[in-house]
């Protein structure tokens, strides 16, 4: 049986390629060969050049391994950690208060009401 996968949505492509730059250009400040990251991050070469132009097949371990020998594996802490929409949509199941009806206050002892 064939293994099918789904295409990445046009805007996942985008942020991949962008990590790809990003993670070539962190590479390049550090003024690492493609051949020594390669080889520290124990992939070959062809593998690193997909991970740089943001191939969507690229394993997250890939880029984990990355970011270590990069020194930027720190980051990836801050990934979804305030799952805001999450906390919303739990809320919204939670039970809601019960809310008392407030009753005004009778004119009582006030007199006739005047007209305005």
């Amino acid at each position: 049986m064939a293994k099918t996968t789904l295409s990445p949505f046009p805007s996942v492509l985008r942020q991949l390629v962008a990590l790809g730059e990003r993670m070539r250009l962190a590479r390049l400040r550090r003024k690492i060969t493609a051949e020594l990251f390669s080889e520290r991050m124990g992939v070959s070469r062809e593998t690193l050049r997909r991970l740089e132009n943001g191939d969507p097949t690229i394993a997250m371990g890939t880029y984990m391994r990355a970011m270590r020998v990069l020194g930027l594996d720190g980051d990836i802490d801050g990934l979804a950690r305030d799952d805001e929409l999450g906390r919303k949509l739990q809320d919204l199941s939670l039970p809601q208060p019960q809310t008392r009806k407030r009753t005004t206050k009778s004119k009582q002892n006030n007199g006739p009401s005047k007209p305005t």
